[in-house]
């Protein structure tokens, strides 16, 4: 027997590795995971139906969608011409983009500083201050209409006000009604509180020691690390922002502040007293696309930060 033959071979860690790697067991379908995958499918189905519902409606005639239908019996692809020439959407569209963006940057700053702040810093009653958010989060944002409105149209120096916020109209009707009021909501503040809670404190701590204040802190280690709570938090703000309805309702009576939901109201009814279902459908098909698109490419992030932003701490 030689050296060679006596001395067992070497197994390095990368070997087995590689071979697991290469030989993975594949996953046993069972019964159980059968119904899985047809109730995730059924539900799935059940999700994308009633988009298919509206794509197809806003092909069709107005004197087909009298009588239910799938599919048209000739598909009118002029519909989305007429019904973007019916009102002035590409102002409503700018007017949605102007409110999505003004709202969406200062928030995500805001919301998640705050959130880091009572994640990592000593704040005090930070305990209380959490309670306090999450209290809020239980409010429908109905019953702050009113107070919200009192607020706005109270703020000093704006609109013909004095100093008390009396005598004029403060900011009813300009866009900082519509923007200022949602820069920051308890929900976001609670999503990135969470998120950074689940971070290592110690490298807060190691950069602390460097000599970092606690803005280089939050803007150079902790905001890249929280960028799936980034998203997650424009992802959901975006959604909101773009859908707004009831507050631009109360808060401006111009047209050149209107929203693109508003435009959709343009086809509610007809001279016949019957909403006009296939324009409608059609610009509510235009108005959904950024929001299926900016989901789909920001899906990753999103259910990253779902999962890092759970009940911790």
């Amino acid at each position: 027997m030689t050296i060679t033959e006596a001395t067992p071979a070497l197994v390095t860690p990368e070997a087995p590795r590689r071979g697991v790697e290469r030989h993975r067991p594949k996953a046993a379908v069972t019964p159980g995971r059968v119904l899985l995958y047809v109730v995730l499918s059924l539900g799935g189905l059940l999700m994308v139906v009633p988009f298919i519902w509206m794509i197809l409606t806003s092909l069709k005639s107005l004197d087909e969608v009298s009588s239910f239908s799938w599919l048209p019996k000739e598909f009118h692809w002029q519909n989305y011409l007429d019904a973007f020439n019916a009102a002035p959407f590409l102002m409503y569209f700018r007017n949605s983009l102007i409110v999505v963006v003004a709202q969406t940057i200062p928030l995500l700053f805001i919301s998640t500083a705050a959130g880091y702040a009572l994640a990592q810093l000593p704040v005090r009653f930070k305990g209380g201050i959490l309670t306090y958010f999450i209290l809020l989060l239980g409010v429908p944002f109905q019953v702050l209409i009113v107070p919200l409105f009192i607020v706005v149209r109270s703020v000093p120096f704006a609109g013909g006000n004095d100093w008390l916020g009396q005598g004029g109209t403060g900011w009813i009707n300009t866009w900082w009604a519509l923007i200022i009021p949602f820069i920051s909501a308890p929900l976001y503040v609670f999503l990135a509180r969470q998120f950074f809670v689940s971070l290592p404190a110690d490298l807060a701590d190691a950069a602390r020691m460097d000599g970092l204040s606690e803005i280089a802190i939050f803007f150079r280690i902790m905001a890249p690390l929280a960028r799936p709570a980034f998203v997650t938090i424009a992802l959901f703000n975006v959604e909101s922002a773009w859908n707004g309805f009831i507050w631009p309702l109360v808060a401006t009576s111009s047209e050149d502040l209107r929203p693109l939901q508003f435009g959709l109201a343009t086809f509610a009814q007809s001279s016949s007293g019957q909403p006009q279902w296939p324009f409608l459908m059609a610009i509510s098909t235009l108005a959904v696309l950024p929001m299926i698109l900016l989901f789909v490419f920001g899906q990753r992030y999103f259910i990253a930060g779902l999962a890092n932003s759970g009940i911790k701490g």
